[in-house]
């Protein structure tokens, strides 16, 4: 018997968080949180965290475990995720894997084997002096007469999966996509749903605009003087955030307040048109266009959960 596994995800401010709530109350179970960010404390508004009070006393995993000065990557992810796993399997309840992450989602899904990825601290440290000399575009440039189609999946300012996927390839001979690629026929050890949420692209562009105006009323700038004030730098994992990224460079004089809310409104509609290019490759999705429910969250939900009894996850 396969342990059961519900995914709920979709790109950036379409609603996740309220509907996996829902959800969960639904099942009875419980969420993992599939966000690169939100795994830091006191990085609550630009990461869109869902506050205590929200949670409705629904348990929530992977928030709030690590501190920003801590590196988190898709291994650390799989291994507190499964880690998760078996503590809610254990309690009798279902797992629901919420959020926007879809490298993250797809390695949990399908056990993707990072082992052969190890690293060569020499290789490693001749790529990263390259890219302190020559710029992040430069070593993207290496990647893409390398391993084109993974030149393609990783943005250029993403300069640590670029060194990694150089390094593996260095390492092994053998291109990183066609890695992932040959990991992603795998097949689910979970009997599992996989839901994407999703509006119209209009609708959703607002709707990022209107978040990161909310965000700033909140205090977001704010909560990134006292994050640089305790010194985390733009080298960190946690500040290449979006949200974070753009106003630790106003910050530091790179450009003016209105130019970096810009900037962030821009790269934020990018980054959810990177998302829904992800989960349009994976297998066995599940969409969830919101307006072919005419936007009733009940509708949307009472569909979710007929499609979990067909499936058998839940009786």
């Amino acid at each position: 018997m396969k342990h059961p596994l519900v995914i709920l995800t979709g790109p950036t401010a379409v609603g996740k968080t309220k509907l996996s709530l829902a959800l969960a109350k639904a099942l009875e179970g419980e969420i993992i949180s599939a966000d690169s960010m939100q795994v830091y404390r006191r990085m609550d508004i630009g990461s869109a965290k869902i506050r205590e009070e929200e949670m409705e006393g629904i348990p929530h995993h992977l928030i709030d475990v690590l501190d920003p000065k801590e590196e988190f990557h898709v291994v650390r992810f799989q291994a507190l995720a499964k880690e998760a796993l078996e503590g809610i399997y254990g309690r009798g309840r279902i797992p629901i894997v919420a959020g926007g992450t879809g490298f993250y989602i797809q390695a949990l899904l399908y056990d993707i084997d990072f082992t052969e990825n190890r690293e060569n601290t020499e290789i490693r440290r001749e790529l990263e002096s390259l890219a302190k000399e020559r710029g992040g575009e430069a070593l993207h440039g290496m990647l893409r007469e390398a391993d084109p189609e993974a030149a393609g999946e990783i943005h250029p300012n993403n300069v640590k999966r670029v060194i990694r996927a150089l390094e593996f390839y260095r390492l092994t001979g053998k291109k990183i996509s066609e890695h992932n690629r040959e990991q992603r026929k795998k097949e689910t050890p979970y009997e599992a749903a996989y839901f994407v949420l999703n509006d119209l692209r209009s609708r959703l562009y607002e709707r990022i605009d209107r978040r990161v105006d909310a965000m700033l009323e909140e205090g977001l700038l704010e909560e990134v003087e006292a994050l640089r004030a305790e010194g985390c730098t733009r080298e960190m994992v946690s500040m290449q955030g979006l949200g974070y990224k753009e106003l630790l460079a106003y910050l530091e004089g790179e450009y003016s307040l209105e130019e970096a809310v810009r900037i962030l409104k821009r790269d934020t509609r990018h980054f959810a048109k990177r998302q829904l290019t992800w989960f349009g490759r994976e297998r066995d999705v599940i969409w969830l266009n919101k307006a072919a429910f005419s936007y009733d969250e009940e509708a949307i939900l009472a569909f979710m959960i007929k499609t979990l009894k067909e499936k058998g996850i839940l009786t």
